[in-house]
């Protein structure tokens, strides 16, 4: 069977996608198992103009650097023709796939994560060591 693949953003002018690639597995709440379309589960970001790159998971944040893939990859879209376009052409297979990205690099994160732990602020600290050094002065 043969499966046409054609591209519509016309030569050179796909999207670029980009894979994010964790060492690990991050793990989905129960509650939001159903809900998995356009789940958010941190924030990426680029500090600077160097290929370094930040991933913020809730308490947690990696860092990683893009890295060229040693061959792109497409991301396609199946694309089902319909019973009429079958008749009107009996040699169109029934299925076609549409080129809508090109990916050609990745950000990969290969070190453990750091916590984002904040501290205890200074002026608690006073007050807690004020209200010692006065309790054990009566």
């Amino acid at each position: 069977m043969k499966i046409e693949v054609k591209c519509s953003c016309g030569e050179g002018d796909c999207p670029e996608w980009a894979i994010v690639e964790l060492q690990g597995v991050v793990e989905v709440q129960p509650e939001y198992q159903n809900r998995l379309q356009n789940l958010e589960i941190g924030r990426l970001c680029r500090p600077s103009d160097q290929e370094i790159y930040n991933f913020t998971v809730g308490y947690h944040e990696l860092t990683g650097s893009k890295v060229a893939l040693k061959k792109p990859l497409l991301v396609l879209k199946k694309v089902k023709h319909s019973e009429s376009d079958k008749s009107a052409n009996p040699k169109s297979p029934g299925v076609e796939l549409d080129v809508i990205g090109v990916i050609r690099h990745k950000v990969l994160f290969k070190t453990r994560p750091k916590a984002l732990i904040s501290k205890a602020q200074p002026a608690v600290r006073e007050k807690a060591s004020a209200s010692a050094s006065a309790a054990s002065n009566q």
